[in-house]
């Protein structure tokens, strides 16, 4: 009787050392964050925006300009003048607004595309990394907290970003602290 009681222990022992899970969880903000093509992307429509807000500014501005204009000369108009130049400003404001609104969707939708193809890119990378690793699970931590607790040495944060970013190569490589 004590020896089956040990032989079905040893069985239920082997058992679940066999079926032992490798986990590990990545800090998805600091990942998104620190990963150098993320920040070159976002250097990029930070600049695209600043463009396209400087040429509506200025597109802006002249229109308020022709508005005053019209303001100081429209005692020496018609009123039919009036009426004429108040709707050509009106269809002016509409064209200036819808272009406005036209550029901006643009931008914005370029963006999105580009960040879901970048989340995308991690996210393939990542599992890559854990079929590579023999990782069952790898989960994600960010601020919301999918993960309220996990060992510091189950965060494979800053490895995958050190991939990453040597496989990324673009701009300035400036972490050599850590080796493969």
């Amino acid at each position: 009787m004590i020896k089956r009681f040990i032989g079905i222990a040893a069985i239920a022992v082997l058992m679940v050392s066999c079926n032992e899970q490798k986990t590990a969880y990545v800090d998805t903000t600091k990942l998104i964050k620190e990963y150098k093509e993320m920040e070159d992307v976002q250097a990029t429509f930070t600049s695209k925006t600043d463009s396209l807000r400087k040429q509506l500014d200025s597109v802006g501005r002249a229109f308020q300009q022709e508005v005053q204009e019209y303001q100081q000369g429209m005692k020496s108009m018609s009123e039919s003048e009036r009426q004429q130049k108040e709707q050509e400003l009106m269809r002016k404001q509409q064209m200036i607004q819808q272009s406005q609104q036209m550029q901006s969707n643009r931008l914005r939708e370029e963006s999105n595309a580009v960040m879901d193809s970048m989340v995308n890119k991690v996210k393939g990378y990542v599992k890559e990394y854990g079929e590579k690793n023999g990782y069952t699970y790898i989960f994600g931590s960010n601020e919301s907290g999918n993960i309220m607790y996990g060992k510091e040495d189950l965060d494979i944060t800053d490895e995958i970003l050190e991939k990453l970013n040597k496989d990324y190569g673009g701009g300035a490589a400036e972490d050599t602290s850590a080796t493969e």
